[in-house]
């Protein structure tokens, strides 16, 4: 179980301190899936980043199975079974695919498996297994390599930063699939940030996230009815090709 008490993040910029997030709290059960959107700006990866280690918290805790982790480094994070794809993956000259996913399994991989890994992201997997992971991949090749990597091994959190960013239609279906498949098995908490309602629709529960505060949080059948305009509308979000995004229209 992972568990988030009064997560704040602030920054001091010319002398004035700015909170990025504040008092973010909630839980997240064994095998449960997770949501977390709200407008562009929010404050979403923020949370995600503060979860992984990559930012330091200025207040609050962070649990996972009742141990606090909010002061642990990003590598004890992951040896403590936190995976996370971040939103704009980073390149790694030099370093090939095959490489990565050995890297990221900690194990020498059969070259199938690196295959079936590749494959799950809708890439075609033996023309990508020896290319490096540079700037010759594009911004959405490089999305999908590091989904892949953080399904190369069994975490008990897996956080993924809008997965959907940057990447075609065709290999969006098939990570949809992908997320199906690790939900349906329920030995992975899942935590996503997205704007796609594909994937929201998939949560057992969902956390709207606006001006770095908590706007709604609940089970998805008390929170899709705001977001789809089943029910009240969701007062900070709008809705556009299959996808929420902030309205920017000021109401609480």
């Amino acid at each position: 179980m992972l568990e988030v008490r009064n997560l704040t993040y602030e920054v001091v910029e010319n002398g004035e301190k700015i909170t990025i997030v504040k008092d973010i709290d909630f839980t997240v059960g064994d095998g449960e899936m997770l949501v977390i959107t709200g407008p562009n700006g929010g404050g979403k990866s923020t949370v995600a980043k503060l979860l992984m280690g990559v930012l330091k918290a200025t207040g609050g805790e962070i649990l996972l199975d009742g141990k606090p982790i909010q002061d642990m480094d990003i590598d004890q994070r992951a040896k403590a079974g936190i995976g996370y794809a971040f939103q704009q993956p980073p390149v790694f000259k030099g370093m090939t695919i095959r490489r990565l996913l050995n890297l990221a399994a900690g194990e020498e991989l059969p070259e199938h498996v690196c295959c079936d890994l590749l494959s799950n992201v809708g890439m075609c997997a033996r023309e990508y297994l020896d290319r490096e992971v540079d700037a010759t991949l594009s911004g959405g090749e490089r999305k999908r390599v590091e989904i892949a990597t953080v399904l190369a091994k069994s975490h008990r959190v897996c956080i993924f930063d809008e997965p959907e960013a940057g990447i075609d239609l065709w290999s969006f279906s098939m990570l949809v699939k992908e997320f199906e498949k690790i939900h349906s098995r329920k030995r992975e908490t899942l935590l996503l940030i997205s704007h796609q309602e594909k994937i929201i629709r998939m949560a057992d529960r969902i956390l709207i996230i606006k001006d770095g505060l908590v706007k709604e949080c609940g089970n998805a059948k008390e929170i899709l009815p705001m977001l789809f305009g089943e029910g009240r509308e969701c007062a900070c979000m709008g809705r556009k090709g299959g996808q929420i995004y902030g309205t920017g229209c000021g109401n609480e």
